[in-house]
């Protein structure tokens, strides 16, 4: 059922944005120096918001406000609240980081980090090119100060600078995209140039030469080659909580873009874009998977295999098609949003465990600082194993079945082309393994090159140890987040 209620459906985005600003005031009288306050009422705030978020998604309704150019639905709410806990655990995670390096100093990062996922809110729910939009160059501006936020850190600045070059590039590509679209269909609103595209009465070959610009722009925002040449630079450049920042919630907006443009507007044109991700998904399977292999520093390592999880995030969205019946779309498309969010709970126990190893004036970047973990502490040895495995794709973890409803989706169409895209996939799967393995190892098997002991706060400790856990529950027992998966794609392909 659809409802023309405007005000329900940005009512996160409003509680968002007033404790945002509450937040920020708040701050200025703050003067301790982690941010006590701020930092507590930022996590209750986040909370709310989950919550908030969640109680909508629960309810499976779908509304359309403000004249179409909002929607809120299943889909939608699911993803802003699992992007809302991502960020809450980044924060837990990062905040001994950043005051250690004085990153708190002026308390911009939790600002910064709200305002940032108010644009995530924006872009997921924006059912119109300019509201997509202004919610992405939100998200991009905030993420671009946060990489810069250790003003007297040379290397964090140059990968600010590189980051907004090549951030404001590919703005441009997909504006440039859109723009085309509107021209084609004299409309910015995608239901109505769903409707346009449909008629067949608009130049296919407007389409898809902005097609193009729209693919390749959101390809720079996922990090999908060839258009990952930022990840490497900014992951290793950027501090490290701030890395977690933007390489963990982010991916769920990029993820809720692709499904409103590619999907809900542009999917007259699925022929066109499916071929497209598939190059897309290729390239970054083979150069993410080979380049990671060479890589001696964890969060560069970590940032090729960001590359390589993308593109296979990409194969379940290059399995769905109408052409192959509903249902089969609902399901390739639920495999990738399943596969993105278990891939954002592994980056975070992965990166939670390199803050945790951080200590001021040592930043734990390099594989070999892991050295001898399990010795020193078989808790965070365990948990930061069990990311690895997962990330690799092995059972009983999350990371398996992720892998494995993609490929069930891509072999359920049953062309040939789409089991030729499968079996490449666990080939440079197998290659990945050897990079996630050697962490492993290095942890297990290397003598420790520090006798530091590894000690944590209750929160960080904590939260930690339930991020563990869920990739392992969640591996064993997938069927009930699949299902939630499936059922919120499966009401956003139906409106």
């Amino acid at each position: 059922m659809i409802d023309k209620l405007s005000w329900v459906t940005i009512y996160p985005e409003i509680v968002l944005l007033v404790m945002t600003c509450i937040i920020a005031l708040v701050d200025l009288s703050d003067t301790s120096p982690r941010r006590t306050r701020t930092y507590i009422l930022t996590l209750l705030t986040l909370a709310a918001v989950a919550v908030l978020t969640g109680l909508a998604a629960a309810e499976g309704k779908t509304f359309y406000g403000f004249g179409g150019m909002v929607v809120s639905d299943s889909m939608g709410n699911w993803l802003k609240c699992f992007a809302t806990v991502a960020l809450m655990v980044t924060l837990v995670y990062g905040r001994p980081y950043a005051a250690d390096r004085e990153m708190l100093r002026g308390g911009e990062m939790f600002t910064l980090g709200l305002f940032a996922l108010l644009g995530m809110f924006v872009m997921i729910s924006g059912s119109n090119f300019l509201l997509i939009y202004l919610g992405l160059e939100l998200l991009t501006l905030s993420s671009y100060a946060l990489v810069a936020l250790r003003r007297d850190n040379a290397v964090a600045s140059e990968a600010a600078m590189k980051y907004f070059v090549l951030g404001a590039m590919a703005s441009g590509f997909l504006l440039y995209g859109l723009s085309m679209m509107y021209g084609a269909t004299g409309s910015l609103d995608l239901n109505e140039v769903f409707k346009a595209i449909s008629t067949g009465k608009v130049n296919h070959q407007v389409l898809v030469f902005g097609l193009v610009f729209i693919v390749a722009g959101l390809a720079f925002k996922v990090g999908a080659a060839p258009f990952h040449m930022w990840v490497p630079d900014v992951y290793q450049g950027a501090p490290t909580a701030v890395t977690l920042l933007i390489g963990a919630a982010p991916e769920l907006a990029a993820f809720g873009i692709i499904i409103r443009l590619l999907v809900d507007g542009l999917q007259p044109l699925a022929i066109d874009w499916q071929q497209m991700l598939a190059v897309l998904a290729i390239a970054s399977l083979v150069i993410g998977n080979l380049a990671a292999i060479a890589q001696s520093n964890l969060k560069r390592m970590l940032a090729y295999s960001t590359i390589a999880q993308m593109g296979f995030m990409l194969l379940g969205l290059v399995a769905g098609s109408d052409q192959q019946g509903t249902q089969n779309a609902q399901a390739a498309y639920s495999a990738s949003m399943f596969y993105v969010i278990t891939y954002v709970l592994t980056t975070l126990a992965s990166f939670g465990i390199i803050l945790l190893l951080a200590r001021e004036g040592f930043e734990s970047e390099e594989i070999t600082d892991l050295a001898g973990l399990n010795q020193r502490s078989p808790l965070y040895a365990g948990v930061m194993a069990i990311a690895m495995f997962s990330l690799a794709g092995l059972p009983p973890l999350v990371g398996f079945y992720a892998k494995l409803a993609v490929l069930q989706a891509l072999i359920a169409s049953g062309a040939a082309i789409y089991i030729g895209l499968a079996v490449f996939a666990v080939i440079t799967s197998l290659i990945g393994a050897f990079y996630y393995l050697r962490v492993v190892k290095v942890m297990y098997f290397d003598a420790p090159v520090t006798a530091t002991t590894v000690s944590a706060s209750f929160d960080v400790r904590t939260v930690l140890t339930i991020n563990g856990a869920l990739i392992l529950i969640l591996g064993v027992l997938p069927g009930g987040l699949m299902t939630l998966c499936y059922d919120a794609i499966a009401a956003t392909l139906a409106h």
